[in-house]
């Protein structure tokens, strides 16, 4: 078989068996090396093609569909530099289990390290970011080795919705030429093979390993619960019931899901980070410590829990992690949290519980927190960053998605976001935590949601993601950005680099001047200033591309910020009808 009608037959059995595995989407961008896979993927009606001009951009938007959807989507270049692109997408991907295939098309491997044009070093490129890697072998055209790649399609989706979701890579070579002329090598169909998507099933956590930790949970009488960010999604409802049967505090950051919805949230916390900050936190040390999912966004949650080596720390999470910075984890109970969740509830004896007036103190000092923290933010004249998700959580419909993006975003969302019966879905690129790729995430949650999806970004993100802009052009899709503008990046003011003026704004302020009005109408989006509360509220009402700036000051928010820190910290350490047993 001649080499051009290799590559199709090949290229399509690998297509075809992706939508068989339960692929349903895939992002590509334009190159020649890669045209036998562009090409059957234009022809597989299971796959949706998403088109992008930039990789970074594109490999984002697929984090963020593949996050929003649950399944698997693939990402596709050209050879050379086109590859390396997609990396800082592949480490996001890594960090935040969200189930990518990645397909770098390469030269020949005759033609790797001989100086071929558009030739770089492809293989094994992303390193331990991935959960499995390859390299293709060229396609001959043979009935075995079209099966071969259909294997390896059905392998890489399998991999990437394992146990432990995350991407995977498949560097795939093909020789010129690499199509056959039009009509050469008709489609002998798009339908996908038979043999079905696979059913992702989520780690049960070992019956012994769920007695140990009841028994430790059973003898606490200072309980606290932390559900981190990507505590498993669903359902929320098991954490918050378990919290309940240990009659514990539930410190639930905001990307856990629990923060807001039906369930029960009477002992969920969500003014921790404001009064965790006071040092006399540390007069009312748990003596037990559960927690679910990733590192906590706050910084002052995560500095009481590093103080707390005294304390059990039992760590919930999915096999094969170890999110555990600070060496604090007396005990692992690998499993889906849910699942954990729910088994340890079963286990723990009828009679458990903490002692007397441990939850009501909790409970008491975060009520006066939250209540100080909102009278204070209310009575602030200049716009404030902290009360933009007031704002939008009282504006926006239940089952709206919040893209929250990282530096201040993100920190204020923890901050400023009450408990809530109004369900939101709230999500934030946490596993590398980067600037980079912000907008297009969001853009790709919008292309996987029938609900409305609000970005929150800062200036400094923005510019760094202006080309994903794109997507919401070419594919119609509906976003509204709440892009905070500090000119500059503000997270610096509240660090010790804010103490040297002398260098201080010319290399951490990084002030840009820019005017991002022109950027928005480039690519066809409605740009709005809000001068204040009311105009950002009316802007909210917004079809397609719709960007509402905030320009803020550095230097007053910083102290506005300090300032409903403070008035928090101060309300909840007041004294309080708390027993002596605490």
């Amino acid at each position: 078989m001649d080499t051009a009608a290799a590559n199709t037959r090949a290229a399509r059995a690998f297509v075809r068996a992706l939508a068989a595995a339960g692929v349903t989407d895939a992002c590509i961008t334009p190159g020649s090396r890669s045209t036998p896979l562009t090409i059957a993927f234009a022809e597989q009606d299971a796959i949706k093609p998403w088109l992008h001009l930039d990789e970074r951009a594109s490999s984002y938007f697929a984090l963020g569909l593949a996050r929003a959807t649950g399944r698997p989507v693939a990402v596709l270049c050209t050879s050379g530099t086109a590859a390396a692109n997609f990396h800082p997408a592949v480490a996001e991907a890594n960090l935040s289990r969200i189930p990518l295939i990645f397909l770098t098309a390469d030269r020949p491997p005759a033609l790797r390290g001989v100086g071929a044009p558009q030739t770089i070093d492809q293989v094994g490129m992303f390193g331990i970011s991935v959960r499995w890697a390859a390299d293709l072998p060229l396609p001959e055209g043979d009935a075995a080795g079209t099966a071969r790649f259909a294997s390896f399609a059905e392998r890489a989706a399998r991999i990437a919705l394992g146990d432990l979701p995350g991407p995977v890579h498949l560097n795939m070579p093909f020789a010129e030429p690499l199509v056959g002329a039009p009509g050469e090598h008709p489609p002998a169909g798009s339908s996908a093979a038979e043999s079905g998507p696979p059913v992702r099933s989520l780690p049960i956590p070992a019956p012994a390993d769920v007695e140990r930790a009841a028994a430790a949970l059973a003898r606490a009488r200072r309980p606290l619960v932390i559900a981190g960010p990507e505590t498993g999604g669903l359902p929320e409802h098991e954490i918050a019931a378990l919290a309940a049967a240990l009659d514990a505090p539930l410190l639930a950051d905001p990307l856990s899901g629990l923060r807001t919805g039906p369930h029960d949230r009477s002992r969920v916390l969500d003014s921790y980070d404001a009064f965790l900050r006071d040092p006399r936190a540390d007069s009312v040390p748990p003596d037990c410590i559960l927690r679910f999912g990733a590192i906590p966004t706050s910084k002052a949650l995560n500095q009481f829990l590093a103080r707390q080596r005294a304390a059990i720390h039992i760590l919930v999470d999915l096999p094969g992690s170890n999110r555990d910075p600070d060496a604090l984890a007396t005990a692992i109970l690998p499993g889906a949290p849910a699942l954990a969740a729910a088994a340890l509830a079963a286990a723990l004896p009828r009679r458990s519980g903490s002692g007397p007036g441990w939850t009501d103190g909790w409970l008491a000092r975060d009520r006066a927190a939250g209540e100080a923290m909102r009278s204070a933010c209310a009575g602030f004249g200049e716009p404030f960053e902290g009360r933009v998700f007031t704002e939008l959580q009282a504006a926006l419909p239940a089952g709206t998605t919040i893209v929250a993006g990282n530096s201040m975003p993100v920190r204020d969302l923890d901050s400023f976001l009450a408990c809530d019966a109004k369900p939101l879905n709230l999500v934030s690129n946490r596993g590398a935590n980067g600037i980079d790729g912000v907008t297009s995430s969001a853009l790709g949650v919008a292309a996987g949601k029938r609900e409305p999806v609000v970005l929150v970004i800062g200036d400094l993100s923005f510019y760094h993601d202006l080309t994903g802009l794109w997507a919401a052009k070419r594919h119609g899709l509906d976003l509204t950005v709440v892009l905070v503008n500090n000119d500059g990046g503000g997270i610096f003011s509240y660090l010790p680099q804010a103490s040297h003026p002398g260098v201080f704004e010319e290399w951490f302020g990084t002030p840009s001047g820019l005017d991002f009005s022109h950027a928005v109408a480039l690519f066809g989006g409605r740009h709005t200033l809000a001068r204040n509360w009311d105009e950002f509220r009316s802007a909210l009402d917004g079809r397609g591309l719709n960007v509402i700036e905030l320009r803020t000051n550095r230097a007053i928010n910083v102290a506005m910020h300090r300032d409903a820190w403070a008035a928090a910290a101060g309300a909840a350490w007041a004294p309080v009808p708390v027993p002596a047993s605490i």
